[in-house]
């Protein structure tokens, strides 16, 4: 399979050593130097991007007839206009906030964990995420699936960085070193605490995700979720 990588930092160098570990082969390795010029004649394009560059990314790409797969964060608010280009020009898409096998597993823990917790209201419901010192939005965008998925299996309304109002899920992003991510979601009384916590050791766990989910998209159309590359629905 020939992979287009959009972004070509950290992660970009990490999801290029497992895609040509696994057989594919790179036929752009785009950052700000340079175009798109081979970007056609990719199977799939993989974007690891920052938020300013994700929508000329995969913008470009449906241009191209190439499906994407997209992990750059905090670009979001402009998410239904990409599946609308997706839909009209007949591509294939998969946005993630991460494509960690580890984290999707916890996304549906954290959903049914949420799902139980909201019958009792003596737990306040509240998130830590810490990354990198490089990570550029801040919460994480795995921290917002987080409170979404909450969100969708409870009364809470919405997340907030400051102080939480009582139908608010306190989100405490920290930026330490090199920290791959880590992911608390912590339901607290009065009486004790339940927490569960996702931890990356290094960034093999983003890329390998990454990776498999462009091999499960190419030749498909249509908007994804990793639900369906990991058949979690």
């Amino acid at each position: 399979m020939k992979i287009a990588l959009l972004g070509y930092g950290k992660m970009g160098k990490v999801i290029e050593r497992i895609a040509l570990e696994r057989g594919h082969e790179i036929v752009l390795k785009k950052d700000e130097s340079n175009s798109f010029e081979g970007l056609s004649t990719a199977d799939v394009a993989i974007d690891f991007s920052v938020p300013t560059a994700a929508v000329d990314n995969i913008s470009n790409s449906f241009n191209a007839n190439v499906p994407v797969v997209s992990g750059t964060t905090g670009w979001l608010e402009h998410y239904d206009e990409m599946v609308t280009l997706c839909n009209e020009k007949q591509g294939g898409f998969i946005s993630s906030s991460n494509f960690s096998l580890g984290v999707n597993i916890f996304f549906e823990l954290n959903e049914y964990l949420a799902k139980i917790m909201s019958q009792f209201d003596s737990y306040n419901v509240s998130m830590e995420e810490i990354h990198h010192t490089q990570k550029l939005d801040a919460p994480s965008g795995t921290a917002i699936s987080l409170a979404k998925g909450v969100i969708e299996n409870s009364a809470y309304a919405k997340w907030t960085l400051e102080e939480a109002k009582k139908d608010e899920i306190f989100i405490e992003a920290k930026r330490i070193g090199d920290v791959p991510g880590t992911h608390t979601v912590t339901y607290n009384s009065t009486v004790d605490s339940i927490e569960i916590k996702h931890t990356a050791h290094n960034r093999e766990g983003f890329a390998l995700g990454a990776v498999i989910a462009a091999e499960w998209l190419a030749g498909k159309k249509g908007v994804f979720t990793m639900k369906d590359v990991l058949n979690l629905k």
